[in-house]
């Protein structure tokens, strides 16, 4: 019993820590000594590189020298053929804020919804390797982060400039600055947010399902979509980051691809609003425009998304002269409207493309849209 009774003296005296709670253990004078854990950022800055080294550097600095200095800064190098690694180490070596992650490539969305799941911030702070961030950017919009809890994408407005870092001289994008605002842009079909001037809570996100596969070239479209119905969005009404437009970047190299996309979200988003199933959560990749209306369960959703496909290349210089031209043919196939496409036949002739105007100008003359075609049966 003697025996008992000290075991039991001793374990009293011993230190007890709550359930749960990790114990860091500290070894005097010892060079294996545990770090302790590192404490949690207010933001995470999530930015993907694939051969940027052009704007690259640029692009860091602006990050780097925010006003708001509490962040972690995740460059994802998505397997780079140039010297962006070099970039990325270089200035990871000189600021502990930024992590690197250098693998192979897997393609932008791929790479968003890893720099999510690494994200160790409530917060994360889109960037693009080629746009510049302005000093002031994390400040304001944490601070409406923090003053607004129901809104959970906050964006701003931006300054468009060319590949010299000249401003561009002619009206940018002015985005909706409130919510109610930004539901009466997706049913106008407006712009709704600069992708890489974004802060968003990245449990939202989570929950929504992050960026969907099938939306390349479109993926925050579909996302901000999906995100309307579950909480607040807007932009700031000022311009907080500087959009580079080039003649190399992706919007204009993909333009058909996301006009596609597009589309196939903004249905998606209608039909999710109707009550009625949504199979692209589902999709690795888009399907062919023919299987849409059996995909989505109702006839017309090709037809529907030809249409709007034709409306937005109609001042398209490179979409007119690539596959979108077929698409404008088939919307018109279909009864498609014949506003605007007699400018559009000058228009072809005007990019260089005179047989294409040729073309576009027969199949006017041969179809009637289905509007007025109704109105002579019903005559």
């Amino acid at each position: 019993m003697g025996r008992k009774r000290l075991i039991a003296t001793l374990m009293l005296c011993l230190p007890r820590h709550p359930i749960g709670q990790t114990v860091h253990i500290r070894r005097k004078a010892d060079s294996s000594e545990i770090t302790p854990p590192m404490p949690t950022p207010r933001i995470s800055v999530a930015m993907s590189v694939y051969n940027g080294e052009r704007f690259l550097a640029e692009a860091i600095e602006s990050i780097l020298t925010q006003s708001f200095a509490d962040f972690e800064f995740l460059i994802l190098d998505d397997g780079s053929r140039d010297s962006s690694r070099t970039i990325i180490e270089r200035y990871a070596a000189q600021d502990s804020r930024i992590r690197p992650i250098i693998r192979e490539n897997r393609g932008l969305i791929a790479s968003l919804n890893q720099l999510i799941d690494e994200a160790r911030a409530p917060v994360i702070a889109r960037m693009d390797a080629d746009d510049i961030s302005l000093p002031q950017r994390f400040a304001h919009q944490i601070a409406f982060l923090d003053a607004h809890p129901d809104y959970g994408v906050i964006g701003a407005w931006a300054e468009d400039i060319d590949e010299r870092g000249h401003l561009i001289a002619h009206a940018s994008p002015q985005y909706p600055t409130t919510h109610a605002a930004f539901l009466a842009a997706i049913h106008a079909d407006q712009q709704l947010l600069c992708h890489p001037a974004v802060m968003m809570r990245r449990d939202v996100v989570v929950k929504a399902g992050g960026y969907h596969a099938a939306f390349r070239h479109c993926e925050d479209l579909d996302l901000w979509l999906r995100l309307a119905s579950r909480t607040h969005i807007c932009s700031l009404p000022e311009p907080l980051l500087r959009y580079r437009r080039y003649a190399d970047q992706v919007s204009k190299r993909h333009g058909v691809d996301q006009q596609i996309g597009a589309a196939v979200a903004r249905i998606a988003y209608r039909e999710r609003a109707a009550g009625r199933s949504d199979p692209t959560a589902l999709w690795h990749e888009l399907p062919s425009i023919d299987a849409m209306d059996e995909l989505f369960g109702r006839e017309g959703i090709a037809r529907e998304i030809r249409s709007m496909i034709a409306i937005a290349l109609l001042y398209s210089r490179d979409g007119l002269r690539g596959s979108g031209f077929d698409m404008l043919l088939c919307h018109l196939r279909d009864g498609g409207t014949h506003r605007n496409m007699w400018r559009t036949v000058a228009r072809l002739i005007y990019f260089g493309a005179p047989l294409r105007a040729i073309r576009l100008a027969g199949r006017l003359l041969s179809t009637r849209p289905a509007a007025d075609t109704s109105q002579t049966t019903a005559a």
